[in-house]
């Protein structure tokens, strides 16, 4: 059975946010992963265009997320469906560190607007 502690996720850093895998093939998933996100106050990562359906639930804080151009504000409790090739945005207006939980299939990448794909190790 297998039980990822806490201090056995993988931590990883990308534009300003923190990402710590809890789930994916390292740690003995096949199909999904899922991490916990945690984005500081300020933080506005680059739009990406995501490959797989991903699902981004607020555990704490705020975030504003665009999808396709459509602005939303979340508040702890929402979660949203970000389907495959859906251009996508994250900001934390708010004053403290927003928290997530995100899940999704094994080998989602993401490209940026620039055409930079990114394969995220948290992801694989």
């Amino acid at each position: 059975m297998p039980v990822i502690r806490p201090t056995d996720a993988l931590v990883h850093e990308l534009h300003g946010a923190r990402f710590v895998s809890h789930a994916s093939p390292r740690t003995g998933s096949r199909e999904l992963c899922a991490w916990r996100g945690e984005i500081p106050a300020g933080t506005v990562a680059p739009v990406h265009t995501v490959s797989r359906e991903e699902i981004l639930h607020l555990l704490d804080g705020e975030l504003r997320v665009t999808l396709d151009g459509r602005t939303a504000h979340l508040a702890p409790g929402d979660t949203v469906i970000v389907t495959a090739g859906t251009a996508f945005g994250v900001e934390n207006p708010g004053e403290r560190t927003a928290v997530t939980w995100v899940t999704t299939s094994v080998g989602l990448e993401a490209e940026l607007a620039d055409g930079t794909r990114i394969s995220p190790p948290w992801a694989r």
